[in-house]
């Protein structure tokens, strides 16, 4: 027996009866529309109005979407509103459809999200009640004690070992201001301070009034004037030429005793006092180099036998110390930077007061840094001279490029640095 399909025709209207149609609002952009509203962890009664609140000074032309608008409700115990105005994001936007059942048309519009807050009314005026420290690490050490390590509970208990305790100090405040205030009578003002500290700097005598460099060191109270009358120059004088006049020097492998010496020999007159001092320095230096030595006076004039005894004494007098087994002087460290100052007072004195840093320190064999200490401590700036300043001491423009240490007045001691404690 065969099948009989049963059916109707499709007529060609029925085909279309089915689809909806989607189309966007004709409404103007800017016109005020529907918000989404996105309630993430309460969401309000059904019966609770929201109005949406536009800012001031927007931009009326705007899509209504994109303008700073704020949603706000309030129901009977709580209060919504947006946390930050419309959500923006970047790729994506929301839209609201609304269907009309007789033409079956869905019409979109952009929309807006808000996502809203809460705020419960009666929690509204209370304040946070706020913490103390010392409540804070109450509770931090009783978790500690709780859940620490066997480290970190010995810490806590070395912290409430040392816990100074305030209320028992309040008896005894009164006492300790009282012990402090007199023990701070005793203290020294800032400038008595100074002035003891400036005393005992290991450099020569000077003069704080001074007004020009000449007058801040004088030239005895660096070479006594036994010493210096004792001074013999005669024979250099009469040398003939350099290499003569260097060996009749305590010390002739100074470079800048040598150039000091062809300056000297240069000038139509050699200077008598700037010839004593350079022949002096020249006896400090062979001195220096000879420290070793000085327990035994003996082989300390053999060695400087163009240097005269009472000069000889008086060196051994104020640049050493006696030593405690031996009662032998010696040159500490102290006595070698007295000494290395009161040179280098001098060496301004034949240098125009503007002396060659690096010349002396190669000559010393020292450090130009630690040279460079040293002379600030006299009150010099280390700088390279102006071109001015060069043709002011007659010094060839090549001495541009040499920093030098100038002594400036009035005179002016570098500052103690005061070290910051470690916390």
């Amino acid at each position: 027996m065969a099948s009989h399909t049963l059916g109707k025709k499709r007529k060609r209207g029925d085909e279309d009866a089915g689809k909806i149609t989607l189309q966007l609002s004709t409404q103007p952009a800017s016109q005020v529309g529907p918000v989404l509203a996105s309630f993430p962890s309460l969401e309000p009664p059904k019966s609770t109005a929201f109005q949406c609140y536009a800012q001031k000074g927007r931009d009326k032309n705007a899509p209504f979407e994109t303008q700073p608008t704020i949603v706000a409700g309030e129901a009977e115990t709580v209060d919504f509103f947006s946390v930050d105005g419309p959500l923006s994001s970047t790729g994506c936007s929301y839209m609201v459809g609304v269907h009309d059942k007789r033409t079956n048309t869905t019409t979109l519009r952009p929309v807006p999200l808000h996502v809203l807050a809460r705020q419960v009314k009666a929690l509204k005026n209370l304040k946070p009640i706020e913490v103390s420290t010392e409540e804070r690490m109450a509770l931090r050490n009783n978790l500690g004690e709780a859940f620490g390590t066997k480290k970190a509970k010995a810490a806590i208990r070395a912290r409430e070992r040392n816990k100074v305790d305030i209320d028992a100090m309040k008896a005894v405040a009164g006492h300790l201001q009282d012990t402090i205030m007199q023990n701070t009578d005793t203290l020294p003002t800032t400038e008595e301070a100074k002035a003891t500290a400036d005393s005992s700097r290991l450099i020569p005598p000077y003069n704080a009034d001074a007004q020009r460099p000449q007058d801040v060191y004088a030239l005895h109270d660096i070479i006594p004037e036994a010493e210096y009358n004792a001074l013999s120059i005669g024979a250099i004088k009469a040398a003939k030429t350099q290499p003569e006049r260097l060996k009749l020097l305590p010390f002739d492998r100074s470079d800048w005793v040598k150039l000091q010496l062809r300056l000297i020999f240069a000038a139509p007159k050699p200077d008598k006092t700037e010839l004593k001092t350079v022949f002096y320095i020249s006896a400090m230096m062979a001195f220096l180099k000879n420290a070793r030595n000085v327990g035994d006076k003996d082989a300390l004039q053999q060695r400087l036998s163009r240097v005269p005894s009472i000069v000889l004494d008086g060196l051994i007098s104020r640049f050493t110390e006696k030593e405690r087994d031996t009662n032998k002087p010696k040159v500490t460290p102290q006595m070698e930077t007295l000494l290395l100052t009161h040179m280098f007072a001098l060496c301004l004195r034949v240098d125009a007061y503007a002396a060659d840093i690096e010349t002396i320190a190669h000559d010393l064999s020292m450090p130009p840094a630690k040279v460079n200490g040293l002379f600030k401590s006299l009150g010099c700036t280390v700088k390279n001279l102006s071109y001015a300043e060069l043709k002011e001491r007659g010094l060839p423009d090549t001495a541009g490029a040499t920093k030098r240490a100038v002594l400036k007045v009035p005179l002016e001691f570098p500052k103690i640095r005061v070290k910051r404690a470690r916390r």
